[in-house]
């Protein structure tokens, strides 16, 4: 008979996954668990944090990349990955995060009223506020950019794209983590104090922790890390404004 925390199972039962009799906690063809759990509040939360890597994941990085973040991501790639939250989900987070407190500190403000200046409610207007509002999708393109750019630089090196896509994806994660931080100031300093700071967060940071990740005894891979992340944001503020031109050439023909 059901009890009410679970679904009871017989001693000699058949994996609903894969169809082999089961006699044991686990399916031994496929590994399913037996008995099912039933769908509570601790089932949610436990959802919640494996999604995002909490229970082990998320503090462990940001320490880590606060402290070597050069040392700490090599390990990722080629020694232990248990460790760390997973780099994408560590980036999304990050950025949802600081869009929240962007937007209950007024922060936001500050970036959506230069870009009505510039640009007013043209389609390059429309594309630079999408992605003040969805950081998290805006940081994983600009991703690919500054990763070819990285790329580039660092060439004589053996990692792969997908490597230093990895290493940006924890060092922009990190450096939204610090934006967040400082946009918790934005009503407490000056216009111009608050720009040097979120500037020091999206550039000095990541020139930091990829010179460290190259080779932290050398200065111009410091040096080569700030100009590939600057190229990179080039790149790819030049293409979402090279679209939003077109859109807009597109919207006057017809």
């Amino acid at each position: 008979m059901m009890t009410t925390t679970q679904y009871e199972i017989d001693k000699a039962t058949t994996c609903s996954n894969c169809g082999t009799d089961v006699t044991a906690h686990f399916c031994g063809h496929c590994g399913k668990s037996a008995k099912l759990e039933r769908i509570d509040k601790h089932y949610i939360s436990h959802e919640i944090s494996h999604l995002f890597h909490f229970e082990k994941g998320l503090f462990y990085t940001v320490k880590e990349l606060f402290t070597r973040p050069g040392d700490s991501i090599k390990e990722f790639i080629a020694e232990n990955r248990s460790k760390h939250m997973k780099p994408v989900a560590f980036l999304i987070l990050t950025s949802l995060l600081y869009t929240v407190v962007a937007h209950y500190s007024h922060a936001e403000e500050f970036n959506n009223s230069s870009v009505k200046l510039d640009f007013g409610k043209s389609a390059v207007g429309s594309l630079l506020h999408w992605m003040q509002t969805h950081y998290g999708y805006a940081n994983i393109m600009m991703v690919v950019f500054t990763a070819c750019c990285v790329k580039l630089l660092f060439r004589k090196y053996s990692y792969n794209l997908f490597e230093i896509m990895v290493l940006l994806c924890f060092v922009m994660g990190q450096g939204m983590l610090l934006a967040t931080l400082v946009s918790c100031f934005y009503k407490l300093v000056s216009p111009g104090v608050y720009m040097n700071l979120f500037l020091a967060s999206g550039f000095i940071y990541p020139a930091w922790a990829v010179g460290q990740f190259f080779d932290k005894t050398k200065i111009t891979n410091y040096l080569k890390a700030f100009a590939a992340y600057v190229l990179g944001s080039v790149l790819f503020y030049t293409a979402l404004i090279f679209v939003g031109l077109a859109t807009d050439l597109l919207i006057k023909a017809h």
